[in-house]
């Protein structure tokens, strides 16, 4: 992990206008399914099912949720085509481009954090 030097700490409104910055983050990205299902279509743009089945654990009903608010929100956008019976895919906006240093980030720090865990109950096993 960076160690930060020498950076500046931020006066009282400073502060506050980052605080309301991460806030507002993670107001539209809130949940433990909206990144996932970004990262999920930034692969490749897909069908309700296919989605489903990649993302493992979500339900139909959430699932459905999720994807009107990433909607809502322009970062999915659902394609309809006029086949029979009718094809409805969901694919990423250019928008949700700006997630991916997010993305890899949190993915950088998952991994951390996991392996952090496994040590830790390796150690305390260990001491057992």
């Amino acid at each position: 992990m960076k160690a930060i030097v020498d950076e500046q700490i931020p006066n009282r409104e400073k502060c506050l206008s980052n605080v309301n910055a991460i806030r507002d983050a993670l107001f539209v990205l809130n949940g433990k399914w909206k990144l996932p299902l970004i990262f999920t279509l930034l692969e490749r743009s897909q069908r309700f099912n296919e989605i489903q089945q990649s993302v493992q654990g979500i339900t139909p009903k959430i699932l459905s949720k999720e994807l009107k608010d990433l909607e809502e929100n322009g970062f999915v956008k659902r394609c309809v085509y006029p086949t029979t019976p009718v094809t409805v895919i969901y694919e990423i906006t250019p928008y949700s481009d700006t997630l991916k240093s997010v993305l890899h980030e949190l993915y950088l720090w998952g991994t951390q954090h996991r392996d952090m865990i496994r040590e830790s109950m390796r150690k305390k096993k260990d001491v057992s």
